[in-house]
């Protein structure tokens, strides 16, 4: 762990191992999140992402490693950790047949919230929920369902909100209105680490953090992240895009060919094996070609593509 700036990190663990069945989940991992920062954590399903998230809360004792979660230890301040922590979960956790008000007001009571009942109108307020609050739970959309979730998870003012793919099955709609609330609450010093698959969700995020079978294999602003994979990238338009993926791919040079409608992403870590791979392809009739910087898709496809398992 890093001994330097420690008061001002919300997160700061280091090579912290879990094994499930003699499988290990989650490798080494190290991740240091400054207060007041979003931080987007990002893989595909099984990556990890969820472990190491009940690691940090103290709902799980890491098999290997140590660090400290609002300065709180991992592995025996669990109970403070909690205290101090709102978890979202990927599903609706709160009771259906209550309502809306009366969810708050249970959680309020768990947390021994002062002011319960001024605690609770706040955050109704807050939330925009004020106009539901008689609604029961189970009625409420998922958008609606979220808005709830999210306030059952700041009510007891914590500073760290930890957030497992919280947009998952929400409309545009909602998702932009929950993200310009997470910004709200990171004004204001709430420290926020969010899982996530949505690209457009990532680049929101102060800095974001990649992680595949379990190992952290990129960290840093998205650009950062970008210009470090080393990725060129091209894209071609075709009228058959799916035709001219089938030839590109696994030629040398060309380490991803991506389709995106009717347009590819042709990405390689050469950049001169790339050029060289696609030049007999530029003069080709109906196939119109364009040098691009790489997107955090193009990026994560590729990461994926060099994990330990998924390598040949």
């Amino acid at each position: 762990m890093s001994t330097d700036s420690v008061a001002n990190l919300a997160i700061d663990v280091a090579g912290l191992c879990k094994r499930f069945a003699g499988k290990e989940v989650v490798s080494d991992f190290t991740i240091q999140v400054p207060e007041g920062q979003i931080c987007g954590f990002l893989g595909p399903n099984g990556s990890g992402k969820t472990t190491t998230i009940r690691m940090l809360t103290g709902l799980l004792i890491p098999d290997a490693g140590e660090g400290r979660c609002l300065g709180y230890d991992i592995r025996l301040e669990t109970a403070a950790i909690k205290r101090n922590v709102g978890y979202m979960t990927q599903r609706f956790s709160l009771w259906e047949d209550l309502s809306i008000e009366e969810n708050l007001d249970f959680i309020a009571r768990m947390y021994e919230v002062p002011a319960r009942r001024r605690a609770v109108a706040e955050t109704l307020d807050n939330l925009g929920l004020g106009r539901r609050r008689d609604q029961l739970a189970g009625t409420l959309s998922g958008g609606w369902k979220q808005r709830l979730a999210l306030a059952a998870c700041i009510m007891h003012r914590p500073r760290l909100l930890l957030l497992d793919e919280p947009t998952a099955g929400v409309d545009p709609k909602a998702r932009r209105e929950f993200w310009d609330q997470i910004h709200r609450l990171a004004a204001e010093g709430l420290t926020v680490l969010v899982s996530t698959h949505y690209m457009d969700e990532a680049e929101r995020c102060h800095a974001i953090a990649y992680i595949a079978n379990g190992r952290l294999l990129a960290r840093g602003t998205a650009d950062q992240v970008i210009k470090g994979s080393g990725l060129s990238t091209w894209w071609a338009r075709a009228a058959d895009p799916t035709a001219l993926a089938a030839t590109l791919s696994g030629r040398p040079g060309i380490d991803m060919v991506a389709p995106f409608g009717t347009t590819l992403h042709v990405s390689g870590r050469d950049e001169r094996a790339l050029a060289a791979a696609i030049r007999p392809f530029q003069a080709e009739p109906g196939v119109e070609w364009k040098r691009a910087q790489p997107d955090l898709e193009d990026v994560f496809i590729a990461l994926m593509a060099e994990a330990p398992e998924n390598r040949p």
